[in-house]
């Protein structure tokens, strides 16, 4: 059965409520609130229409659509203007909803009005808990939608006279009256409910002039300024994969991580900190490539390598493990073989001392036989001098 697109019985009963209406009223609502109304409406009717049909080879869900919708408008018309006595029953009551958002507290209204729609078989069969269910009910919105049942327009009209008898506290809907068309021109250009584009390039979203400031903290297609300081500016959408993948700034491992260098750096840091590190960085090197060396005599190879004619600008230029390794096998294989002594805390090389302290020993031996020689002393006088 073919669903009718007319909706001549629901805009009577509308035209009926705004009867003795104020001349001239601000009609703006909060159209986020007011929209996601007007999208419970069209499952809240498909469920009270799959349900009521169940079971029943003589009927089908679009065979009731027209009349279920006239009753399910006038339930929801009635409990809204009711809504404020009911808020003030006893808790417990029935009535009484489980939050006071207008989404929340409309969606409790339809799914009470399907409940009330269900026949004999829905309620006995187990119907209600099977995926057949859910099937139908999303296969019967879709059919509703492209065939232009229940137009989005006309369900916004329903959901603004309802929204307005539950927001007794004008929340989500402005409430002022003018005595003038001009009045309410003027007013409309500055209400806090009047609808606003964003102007962020490529964003079509639409709010509330009050919501500005909220879709301003949230919209994807604001331009701002790197978070990592660099000199970039990126959509929000974008700043993570910029933060990630392009941005100089970046946070990377020291490229001669996988040696020993733990330094997290700025990418663009990079190569200030290969220079600045160029001697740990060699180290680095050397433990690798001379495993069982001590880490002095290392050090001293350190040092000799920077000390090779012109070498400094060839090392700092070299700024990954295998550019830098090949350089200093190269210029290790110049130098020769690594020796085995290690320099001292002073600075001064261990063989070195050894010499130094050989000679002064050499020295002083040849001074006291000199010194015996010149006294004459006897063997036994000599005797006496090495005993004391």
């Amino acid at each position: 059965m073919d669903l009718p697109v007319t909706d001549s019985g629901v805009d009577q009963k509308f035209e009926s409520l705004n009867d003795g209406a104020p001349l001239f009223h601000c009609n703006l609502f909060d159209s986020e609130v007011l929209h996601k109304i007007g999208q419970i409406l069209l499952p809240g009717l498909a469920t009270a229409c799959v349900d009521n049909t169940s079971g029943d080879l003589f009927k089908s869900p679009a065979s009731v659509a027209v009349d279920i919708r006239k009753e399910m408008v006038d339930y929801l018309v009635q409990r809204s203007e009711s809504f404020v006595a009911e808020s003030l029953i006893e808790e417990g009551s029935p009535y009484v909803p489980t939050s006071d958002h207008p989404i929340d507290i409309i969606s409790d209204f339809v799914a009470d009005f399907a409940s009330s729609k269900q026949n004999l078989f829905s309620r006995i069969s187990g119907w209600l808990l099977s995926e057949n269910r859910e099937d139908k009910i999303d296969d019967f919105v879709q059919e509703m939608e492209s065939s232009g049942f229940w137009l989005m327009e006309r369900r916004l009209a329903i959901s603004q006279t309802l929204l307005k008898n539950i927001d007794f506290k004008a929340i989500f809907h402005c409430k002022m009256n003018f005595n003038t068309a001009e009045d309410l021109t003027e007013h409309n250009n500055l209400c806090s409910f009047r609808s606003m584009n964003c102007t962020n390039e490529g964003c079509r979203a639409s709010f509330c002039a009050m919501h500005m400031e909220k879709h301003d903290l949230i919209c994807p297609f604001k331009i701002l300024p790197c978070e990592q300081k660099c000199s970039e500016s990126i959509t929000r959408r974008e700043m993570d994969r910029h933060c990630i993948t392009l941005c100089p700034m970046k946070i990377v491992n020291c490229p001669f991580y996988h040696v020993g260098c733990q330094s997290s750096i700025p990418h663009c840091t990079t190569k200030q900190h290969c220079s600045e590190f160029l001697q740990s960085h060699l180290l680095y090197i050397l433990q690798v490539i001379h495993k069982e060396a001590p880490v002095e005599d290392l050090k001293y190879r350190v040092e000799q390598l920077k000390q090779v004619s012109s070498s400094i600008e060839q090392l700092s230029e070299a700024q990954d493990v295998r550019s830098l390794t090949r350089i200093v096998k190269e210029l290790d294989a110049k130098i020769g073989p690594l020796e085995k002594c290690s320099r001292s805390s002073g600075g001064e090389d261990h063989t070195d001392s050894a010499v130094v302290s050989t000679h002064v020993a050499e020295e002083t031996e040849s001074r006291e036989q000199s010194s015996q020689e010149t006294s004459g002393a006897s063997p036994n006088h000599k005797a006496e001098l090495s005993n004391s």
